[in-house]
């Protein structure tokens, strides 16, 4: 897997197996989705198909281009794909599938359970990928971390981690108070803390990987969301140095392929 892109401008992850691979949103231009998939040395028309988490445009902004170039099918909810086709109509019809909350589809050889998150979109959900006994969990866009995700989630051996904003510079930045009280709702992005906190409920040996994702431009910064993450594991007994490695995303510049 791969994280094309992630934060407030744009988001994407690669997901593949031996049998074929996944998108999961295509939050930037086409254009900067095709020099992302070069740098990661893949190709956009080998994917077998894009899943859709929800409709704000940091996660769909490249859709309707790929999915019409590249003729892929693409799957989202129902409430979402009435949201998608109000922004863009001209996605063929025969590549519109329907993958609802709580369903398991077998895609590109894996196994994927889908699974609603709270925040401010119509019917949000993301995804668990199952894999020669691996399993790769994206949660980001989300308020918190309710006990039923955690009880999906837990074990996993990758996550890709919303690590949203720090509180502090949240509440003493630029943003109008109304915005600063919808992100640190319950229909928001999980703060800094917040995240590291139900990391620690989700965690076990299997664990090796979280890529902290999601970042605020504006309220964040990649050492201090770290910083922040790897300080409250450790105090909970969480080595952040040789078990669990903590990684960095990027707005524009993909991480390198890892193999789960």
């Amino acid at each position: 897997m791969s994280v094309l892109a992630s934060g407030s401008t744009g988001n994407a992850i690669y997901v593949e197996s031996e049998k074929g691979s996944l998108l999961v949103d295509a939050g930037l231009t086409g254009k900067k989705m095709e020099g992302l998939f070069e740098q990661i040395d893949r190709k956009i028309e080998d994917l077998n198909g894009i899943l859709v988490t929800h409709e704000h445009i940091d996660h769909i902004k490249g859709l309707g281009v790929l999915a019409r170039k590249y003729k892929l099918p693409i799957y989202a909810n129902e409430k979402t794909w009435e949201r998608i086709n109000r922004a863009d109509g001209k996605i063929p019809d025969d590549q519109k599938f329907i993958f609802n909350p709580y369903e398991i589809k077998t895609l590109a050889g894996m196994d994927i359970e889908s699974f609603n998150v709270s925040h401010d979109a119509v019917d949000p959900q993301f995804y668990i990928f199952n894999n020669n006994y691996k399993k790769l969990t994206v949660i980001t866009d989300t308020g918190y971390v309710s006990d039923r995700m955690k009880g999906m989630i837990h074990g996993s051996d990758c996550f890709v981690f919303e690590s949203n904003h720090d509180v502090d510079m949240l509440r003493m930045g630029r943003y109008p108070w109304s915005t600063k009280q919808r992100i640190l709702s319950d229909m928001g992005h999980v703060s800094n803390e917040d995240a590291a906190y139900a990391m620690r409920d989700v965690i076990t040996g299997s664990t090796k990987r979280i890529y902290l994702s999601h970042l605020s431009q504006d309220n964040n910064m990649k050492d201090l969301a770290r910083m922040s993450v790897e300080q409250v594991l450790n105090k909970h007994d969480i080595d952040t140095v040789n078990e669990v490695m903590i990684h960095d995303t990027d707005k524009a510049v993909p991480t390198k392929i890892y193999e789960i």
